[in-house]
Order: structure tokens, then sequence, then C-alpha cells
């Protein structure tokens, strides 16, 4: 699953790319969803399973589960001094908040929700590491849907660079190619689903 030229997400119309503004975008990455569906949002997506990294293969896992193991040891995990007032839910407008599905802060496995439109979600997680963002979008093109997947990091300090250099390389070949799969194989699940009802 490849990463893509941030010009392409850029592009896009989604909202993160003004509420971000600001905050450095790390990598984005694509994965196209064949198949002639109608009317699917990233909402009812994330519903059937969409992004999750519960169903990541062993080794996808094993790395995982060794990262958050580590960071239980040295309390990586542990939200900085000021991290609601830092949040970037802080940025939200009332017009973001009543377009929202899911209440901002909400949390997510690792992450906490800033905000879920029709086909766009932005999650945020805040640690010792660094102040991260997820972005998800679900666009519709002429052989069926791409989705993005998008991550921004915030420097927390000097730690920050040195932690995500570390990560990079387990994060960029194994975990979220093995997400991205996991995508597209639900999507196709789901596909087969609605076509036999």
């Amino acid at each position: 699953m490849p990463q893509i030229s941030p010009d392409e997400y850029y592009a896009l119309p989604l909202r993160a790319n003004t509420f971000l503004a600001g905050v450095p975008l790390h990598d984005v990455w694509a994965v196209d969803l064949p198949g002639p569906r109608e009317n699917v949002s990233l909402a009812a997506f994330q519903a059937r399973g969409g992004l999750s990294i519960d169903r990541l293969p062993r080794p996808a896992r094993a790395l995982l589960d060794l990262r958050l193991f580590l960071g239980r040891i040295f309390s990586l995990e542990t939200a900085p001094r000021g991290a609601d007032a830092a949040s970037f839910a802080s940025r939200l407008t009332d017009e973001d908040r009543a377009r929202s599905s899911v209440t901002p802060g909400t949390a997510e496995g690792l992450f906490r929700v800033v905000y879920r439109f029709e086909n766009e979600q932005l999650l945020e997680l805040q640690n010792r590491t660094a102040h991260a963002a997820a972005v998800s979008a679900l666009v519709k093109t002429t052989a069926g849907y791409r989705y993005y997947f998008a991550v921004y990091v915030a420097n927390s300090g000097w730690f920050t660079r040195v932690y995500m250099a570390l990560i990079d390389p387990f994060r960029r070949w194994i975990i979220y190619p093995a997400l991205l799969n996991g995508v597209r194989t639900t999507w196709m699940r789901s596909a087969a689903a609605d076509t036999s009802n």
C-alpha cells in the first residue's frame, strides 16, 4: 500500500487541511477500494471494521504490543501537562461540533476522537513521545473509492524526532501496510456481503 504525494492529499476538500494548519504532515497513505458501490460513508465503513488495529497480522500485532509494553514500563503513554488545552479539539468550531457524529474527546482505543464527519475523521494521540493526529478519509472515484490515511506529528520536544526516527521503519514497512491491507480486506468482505443480500 503506497505512500502518496502530499500534493494529492492537500488537493482534497478535507476539513483537516485547514483544521491542522501549522501541524507538520508526517506522511500520507492511500488504498484503492474497487467496486461500483454507491453512497458509502466512512462512518458506515468504520462501523463494519474499517481501519482497526485489532485485526493486525501476528507480526505487526507483536510489534505494536512490544511498543505498548515498553510504553508502560517507561511511562511513555502519560499525557503531558496541559494536554487538554493543547488538544486539537480546542480548535473545533461550533459548526465542526455540530457536524461530528461523535462527541469530541471520546476514547477510541489508543486515541481520542476530535471529529467524525460523514467521510472524514480525525483522531488524536497525546503522550510523552508525540502529539499526533491520524486523519482518515473516504473519497469516491471513477473506479470505486479511495481511502486516505494521513499522519501529522507535532513536536513535543527533542524526544519526538528521535522517537519517530526509531519507529518509522516499523511503521512504514510493517504496521501501516498491514492496517491498509486490513482496510481493503474489510471493504471486499463488506461488498460481498452487500451483494449476497
